[in-house]
């Protein structure tokens, strides 16, 4: 599986944008994805998840209301839009997905899953 991520840029406190991440290969294998983010310095952050079938989603509590996961099966692309977005959401934001259906429980953490796209660079300005 290979993993396409798009969509970051420079944007306003307040404003609004939408990743993607286009996966390609074999996505009939793909059970949960994933987006996380990263600043210089820090480990990778949780951000949000969702079962490919069922939809199911979950959000890191930071995100929680602003920000919101889809995919789109018939294009194989997962979306993140993110609305309302603050200065400390300045970060790199990595997709990721995994063969597995991932427990909730487990959905936070980065080494379950073992495909990752290349970063797409979120800059929010005050």
């Amino acid at each position: 599986v290979q993993l396409q991520a798009s969509g970051g840029g420079l944007v306003q406190a307040g404003d609004s944008l939408r990743l993607s991440c286009a996966a390609s290969g074999r996505t009939s294998s793909i059970y949960t994805m994933g987006w996380f983010r990263q600043v210089p310095g820090k480990e990778r952050e949780f951000v949000a998840s969702i079962r490919w079938n069922s939809g199911t989603a979950a959000y890191a509590d930071g995100v929680k209301g602003r920000f919101t996961i889809s995919r789109d099966n018939a294009k194989n692309t997962l979306h993140l839009q993110m609305d309302s977005l603050k200065p400390e959401d300045t970060a790199v934001y990595y997709c990721a997905a995994d063969p597995q259906i991932i427990i909730l429980s487990s959905v936070r953490r980065a080494n379950m899953y073992d495909y990752w796209g290349q970063g797409t660079l979120v800059t929010v300005s005050s």
